[in-house]
């Protein structure tokens, strides 16, 4: 739905209702990324549909899905900023130990073959969680847009409003410090 035309307020209300509906799981993956917890996650969601619909003369030019998470996104950092909490900073062990695997499987895709390789995929699961967990956010929101929500880079801008350029090197910085993390022998070995 490229064009979201408000026509009347109820009208508002159910084309938002539809798209916030069919982009849920992704509103509700970002928020918990961000916030580090399923109840603010759910919170900034229920905040970001009553922002929506309550901007009766708002349009959504281009893609309404960037749109619906750029409202999401900015109600979750409103959120950490009333809680005083540092962006950079989130604690996420909540998600990690309720929603890293599903989250981590986007990344990492599950092993099923033996038991040392399901332990060694675990492991590096864990690791990526805790990794992409001490990311600053703004290399963790694009991480998760792109390599979990599948995100293209144009809706990326969108949502974050920056520039296309800024979006791809904050993807290739946060990329670069996952593989660094994921493989520290690799860098050692490098550096000889």
């Amino acid at each position: 739905m490229p064009v979201l035309p408000w026509k009347s307020s109820a009208d508002s209300r159910n084309e938002i209702g539809e798209l916030a509906l069919r982009h849920l799981d992704a509103a509700y993956n970002l928020g918990r990324w961000l916030l580090g917890n399923d109840a603010d996650a759910a919170d900034a969601v229920h905040d970001a549909f009553v922002r929506a619909t309550g901007s009766s003369g708002a349009r959504a030019d281009g893609n309404a899905r960037a749109w619906w998470l750029a409202i999401v996104r900015n109600c979750c950092l409103a959120r950490l900023d009333a809680q005083g909490r540092d962006r950079r900073n989130v604690a996420l062990d909540q998600v990690a130990g309720e929603h890293g695997r599903e989250a981590a499987d986007a990344i990492v895709p599950a092993v099923d073959d033996t038991a040392d390789e399901r332990i060694e995929a675990e492991q590096r699961r864990a690791l990526l969680v805790r990794e992409l967990r001490r990311l600053p956010a703004e290399y963790r929101e694009v991480l998760v847009l792109r390599d979990v929500e599948d995100l293209s880079y144009r809706e990326i801008a969108d949502v974050l409003q920056m520039p296309i350029g800024t979006v791809m090197s904050r993807l290739s910085r946060g990329r670069a410090h996952l593989v660094r993390a994921m493989n520290p022998a690799k860098e050692t070995t490098d550096g000889l």
